[in-house]
């Protein structure tokens, strides 16, 4: 069976647990222009962008001979709790035979996470589906703590590119893990890789911190948010993301380990009191977390037609003013390009960097 997923993230983790569980491997291509205009030709106009990148990645895959397709799902107010049956309907109408397997969280729907846990375990033990799904989580959450510490560190780098080739060495590490002696070996090389990279002493003073928010896949996914956080880092911020896929994990799975995103929702109680779908909620939260932690600036990533970011969108000038934060809102879609955004990020960055020098002379 020809197993594929969405392309979101590190897909090392992904790819990890189906061929743990014996199936045939196709990792969907990194979404690139064509993959957007696929999407975008096949799904409603006025669809959120994240559901047309996503189109346009499964007709990619089920091209390359995908039979099955996992993903995950949604419920409540965001329309995301219908992209599975849609992008279903879509390929099936497009002639492909895939089957679209959608785990939804397990306490909004416990039987057919079940059966869809069944549906992926297919032959193998319940024993061994659980040993490939830790070592999965572990192989998550270790590249998330390696990629989180490299936008930290990235712009102090002395050599430039030398944080992304360590990123592409550190994924290939883990891709070659399938056990617990390979994870220590992969984790031990990773601290070697990360040594090598000669860094700039820069006092904390002068350190320019950017949090990062908004829609959980343009997040996580750089090739359609142009590379934000790679931006950022050249252009001397250190970055931290809201969201990070093995705490998303702990958040929806894990029962007693999402701790951390039920107190960022906490904070966001004052603005809104009820979740309303996606992760506008978090993400107001969010922005008072890296105020209170010392974040200098926030990029706010809202796709076109998003409808929960439109809100989070509403609330930030009065956050920017109340927590005395700057936020810039970055709208992305089909039509987005780097050229068109580069000068408001850029301009963005001197701001932070003039207020936070006025701040010091005072």
């Amino acid at each position: 069976m020809k197993v594929s997923f969405p392309y979101m993230g590190p897909v090392t983790a992904y790819r990890k647990l189906f061929e743990q569980l014996g199936y045939e491997v196709i990792v969907p291509p990194r979404p690139t222009q064509r993959t957007v205009e696929l999407g975008a030709k096949n799904s409603p106009e006025f669809a959120c962008f994240p559901f047309k990148v996503l189109m346009g990645s499964y007709i990619e895959a089920c091209e390359l001979g995908a039979e099955l397709i996992f993903s995950s799902g949604g419920h409540g107010p965001c329309r995301a709790g219908f992209y599975g049956e849609i992008h279903a309907r879509n390929l099936k109408n497009l002639g492909y035979q895939a089957e679209v397997v959608i785990f939804d969280e397990p306490l909004y729907n416990w039987k057919g996470f079940y059966n869809n846990v069944k549906r992926l375990k297919g032959d193998n033990s319940f024993f061994r589906l659980l040993r490939a799904t830790f070592l999965t989580y572990r192989v998550m959450s270790e590249l998330d703590k390696c990629e989180r510490l490299l936008h930290r560190i990235s712009p102090y780098q002395r050599k430039a590119g030398s944080a992304e080739k360590a990123w592409l060495l550190i994924q290939k590490e883990y891709a070659n893990v399938f056990n617990g002696k390979g994870l220590a070996l992969a984790r031990s090389k990773t601290e070697e890789i990360i040594k090598e990279i000669e860094l700039s002493k820069v006092e904390e003073r002068d350190r320019i911190k950017i949090g990062i928010i908004g829609e959980i896949y343009v997040v996580l996914e750089p090739s359609i948010n142009m590379g934000i956080e790679n931006i950022l880092n050249d252009l001397g911020c250190e970055t931290e993301r809201s969201q990070y896929l093995s705490e998303w994990v702990d958040y929806m799975l894990i029962p007693g380990k999402g701790k951390k995103e039920k107190g960022i929702m906490a904070k966001a109680e004052k603005y809104i009191d009820i979740v309303i779908g996606g992760h506008a909620k978090q993400n107001i939260g969010h922005i008072i977390d890296f105020k209170e932690r010392g974040f200098d600036g926030i990029v706010h990533l809202k796709p076109f037609a998003c409808l929960p970011e439109l809100v989070t969108e509403s609330i930030i000038p009065e956050m920017s003013r109340v927590y005395d934060i700057p936020i810039l809102t970055l709208s992305l879609d089909e039509q987005s390009g780097l050229t068109n955004n580069l000068t408001r990020i850029e301009a963005f960055v001197d701001l932070i960097r003039k207020k936070d020098r006025a701040r010091h002379i005072s």
